[in-house]
């Protein structure tokens, strides 16, 4: 008996990686293919939407409505005001969120959506221009629109070659492209995005200042030269930050961290006799209070080695003031 080749007896969880790479693989090779169609288009659509003072407003049915939602998602949190709407929804009231002349996106596979074939001549009405993001440029809507953007792809990338996937993929990457060079033209910078994400992790290291989520001084263990060990352990047990600070009529002298402690008691100093300044690290490295945590972090990491946990300084007169952690920036209680 004829043994079947050793492909053919592939067991199926290999089969299916190997048809999982295939489907990435060809929405990647779509989107290469849209992106050498690029031409001078492309600089004509970003003239209409940037050059109005309005918003811009997303459109499309099925698949290209979800698509929809995102990029005036990407467009909002880019600095392009935007807004999805429902071409249905709008036929019956909706239309109510465009305005005189706010620029508009259609997203169509076919270019024969019914509905936005039905609101083109209603857009142009309010002085608005279309751009087309079309599946096929010899379409109705690419005769009605002002500005068509090519998404058309040779094929799906499912196993029927029929369910939106490259062609998703596709119109999704111009939009992304779309966005991106918005923000060129916008000079869209990390502060501005900063200023859309409040509540992310970027935006809180560039808003927020180390005085909005430091420890103040009232509230972190402080100690004096002289003090013995047990005095520290006691203190640092008191206000569980991971450091105490030394000082002198308000004058930082050095820190003891957790660490500093644990090496301490390792080696079995006496908590009697043992000082402070025998365990403690002189001139530390500090902050002031109206730094950006990002740069409170960036000092964190570029020392000689990482630190955790920073004094804050008052910067007129180098008083202590409290203790900003890593952990704070990192929080958002």
């Amino acid at each position: 008996m004829t043994q079947e080749p050793m492909f053919t007896q592939a067991p199926s969880k290999f089969r299916e990686i190997i048809e999982a790479k295939k489907v990435m693989e060809n929405e990647a090779n779509a989107i290469k293919k849209c992106a050498e169609k690029i031409d001078e288009n492309f600089p004509k659509a970003l003239d209409i939407l940037a050059e109005s003072d309005g918003k811009v407003i997303v459109t499309g049915i099925g698949k290209s409505g979800h698509l929809a939602k995102k990029v005036a998602a990407t467009l909002c949190s880019t600095g392009t005001a935007s807004a999805f709407m429902h071409p249905t929804e709008a036929i019956h009231g909706d239309l109510g969120i465009h305005q005189e002349g706010d620029p508009v996106i259609y997203l169509s596979n076919s270019g024969t959506t019914p509905e936005l074939v039905f609101l083109e001549p209603v857009f142009k009405s309010r002085q608005a221009k279309i751009v087309g993001i079309l599946g096929n440029i010899k379409s109705p809507l690419a005769e009605k629109v002002d500005c068509v953007l090519n998404s058309s792809v040779s094929l799906e990338a499912d196993p029927l070659g029929i369910v939106p996937t490259a062609s998703f993929m596709v119109s999704s990457a111009l939009c992304d492209a779309l966005a991106s060079s918005l923000m060129k033209r916008k000079k869209f910078t990390e502060n501005d995005y900063a200023r859309t994400h409040p509540g992310g992790q970027l935006g809180r290291n560039l808003i927020l200042k180390v005085k909005d989520v430091m420890h103040v001084k009232k509230h972190i263990a402080c100690l004096k030269l002289g003090d013995k060990m047990r005095k520290v352990v006691s203190e640092m047990t008191k206000f569980p930050l991971g450091a105490a600070c030394v000082i002198e009529s308000d004058k930082l002298i050095g820190i003891v961290t957790e660490g500093d402690l644990r090496r301490a008691l390792n080696e079995s100093c006496d908590l009697d006799s043992t000082k402070v300044e025998d365990i403690m690290t002189s001139n530390p490295q500090k902050v002031f209070p109206s730094i950006t945590l990002g740069e409170a972090l960036h000092i964190m990491e570029t020392g000689k080695s990482p630190i955790s946990i920073l004094p804050v300084l008052d910067p007129d007169n180098s008083d202590l003031l409290g203790l900003l952690r890593l952990h704070d920036i990192f929080s958002e209680s």
